[in-house]
């Protein structure tokens, strides 16, 4: 198995992505600030519903009762899934107490980021 980690930081807030190449499969550990695990997203491909030349993917999410990482897992688990044509599970856990709608909104951007470096990087591999 082949693996790789990544992070972005963003003010105080950091993200890393410990990201395994299993099989033809990827798995993403995604934490930042106490890591735990919030919401589980599994994403496969399949062609696009608006262009069936196109690789899309359609996803399940799974969240803890109380969390909110299934946005960023879905987004995630899908955005890698449709740009790599492989299946694709992410682990999102992310918590920093207390935080602004414009804390959330950077830490999904920096989510967005960790997504494309993925991309590249297993696009190397």
């Amino acid at each position: 198995m082949d693996f790789f980690d990544l992070s972005e930081k963003k003010a105080s807030f950091e993200v890393s992505a410990h990201t395994m190449l299993v099989g033809s499969d990827i798995l993403v550990v995604l934490t930042g600030g106490r890591a735990h695990i919030g919401a589980v997203a599994l994403a496969q491909p399949r062609p696009s519903i608006k262009d069936s030349q196109k690789i899309s993917s359609t996803s399940s999410v799974f969240t803890y009762v109380g969390h909110k990482e299934d946005v960023v897992a879905k987004t995630m688990s899908e955005g890698l899934s449709g740009a790599l044509n492989k299946r694709v599970v992410v682990t999102a856990g992310i918590h920093w107490d207390e935080l602004k709608k414009t804390d959330i909104e950077l830490i999904v951007d920096i989510c967005r980021k960790i997504t494309k470096r993925i991309i590249v990087e297993v696009s190397k591999r």
